[in-house]
């Protein structure tokens, strides 16, 4: 049993996660921005007992260090860290003003990539400090395919997942000698509470055609791809990220 802090946990692909970790007899600490109540809620239906819900504002470096403290309070440690949090920004450039541009940047980066870097850092620095043997244990970043693809419309988003994946090679080469495992996976689009109405609508077909398995991404396929990266058979792919695409956009 591992004691695991999955941000961005209470819906959609987190919450797959949440629910594929538990089901393999994890503790789960299921950290949501602000919805409690949808937090509550998940924890309340995850198998296993001593889950814990945890909120915090990513963009906020004092929240997050609160944040990890409580879960680390709570579960007794962290074992695993899945960075999952982020937000999607449609921001073409031809069409924002430069205020709302700057703006948007900050708020998207402020999530995606500072906040993942700034709870890497906690939970680094509790892996460090826990006096139980080597330090160890596993970090998965959920990246996405827009970070090699582009995403013309939202220029934010593909960047910070951009940077999100370089921060997990630059942390798997740096933490290595620590016995501390960093992967990533990159998924494409996934149907979620979030994309059900899209998908449903004109645009679901042309979507479901960029796969030559016909159909976008399940929750239950990203969560598999993660529940792999942070096992201990995954140690020797340490700096991989895995494509979860469907073969949708290959590199």
């Amino acid at each position: 049993m591992s004691c695991v802090l999955v941000t961005g946990g209470s819906r959609g692909i987190g919450a797959g996660i949440s629910r594929a970790l538990a089901a393999r007899g994890d503790r789960i600490a299921v950290h949501c921005r602000s919805n409690v109540a949808a937090a509550e809620a998940l924890v309340a239906e995850l198998p296993g007992e001593g889950h814990v819900v945890v909120a915090a504002d990513l963009a906020d470096e004092h929240a997050v260090a609160e944040m990890v403290h409580a879960a680390v309070e709570a579960l007794g440690t962290i074992d695993i860290l899945v960075n999952n949090a982020g937000i999607y920004l449609d921001q073409p450039i031809q069409q924002t003003g430069y205020e709302e541009w700057n703006a948007g940047w900050r708020e998207v980066l402020g999530v995606n990539l500072l906040g993942a870097a700034a709870v890497t850092w906690q939970v680094v620095d509790h892996l460090r400090r826990r006096e139980r043997g080597p330090a160890g244990g596993r970090i998965v970043m959920v990246g996405s395919r827009g970070a090699y693809r582009g995403e013309p419309t939202a220029p934010s988003y593909g960047a910070s997942k951009a940077g999100l994946h370089a921060l997990t090679q630059s942390l798997a080469v740096s933490l290595g000698p620590e016995g501390i495992v960093v992967n990533g996976v990159a998924p494409g689009f996934v149907a979620t509470d979030m994309t059900e109405q899209l998908l449903a609508g004109p645009a679901g077909d042309g979507l479901r055609a960029q796969s030559p398995f016909g159909r976008v991404g399940e929750v239950a396929d990203i969560a598999a791809a993660v529940a792999w990266l942070s096992s201990p058979e995954a140690q020797w792919t340490s700096g991989a990220i895995l494509d979860a695409n469907g073969a949708s956009y290959l590199r």
